[in-house]
């Protein structure tokens, strides 16, 4: 009954560690960031150096969500400077993706 006890206690511990570093929306919104990036890169709307500078802010958001994760939560300050940078982000691609400018 107590081992039983015990090993409800550390499922439960672990699903609250799991759950608080999970960023869901924050996944998504990259992974849709990333494909509107390579539709811009096989469409010609992204020169080469476009595609690296807009690579390089991915992976700031990406390494922010890695540090925001880092001791176990996320909180609800480190989720709103995600949204912002991914923001950011997104008008960066906007803007490449329609400057005029082609491979």
């Amino acid at each position: 009954m107590k081992s039983k006890m015990i090993v409800a206690a550390l499922l439960s511990a672990t699903a609250i560690s799991v759950f608080a570093q999970a960023t869901p929306v924050v996944d998504q919104r990259q992974a849709n960031q990333q494909a509107r990036i390579q539709q811009g890169v096989a469409s010609g709307q992204l020169t080469a150096g476009e595609t690296a500078r807009l690579e390089h802010g991915q992976q700031h958001v990406q390494n922010m969500e890695v540090r925001a994760k880092a001791d176990g939560v996320v909180t609800p300050t480190e989720r709103a400077r995600l949204a912002h940078a991914q923001d950011v982000q997104s008008r960066k691609i906007h803007r490449a993706k329609h400057n005029d400018i082609h491979n």
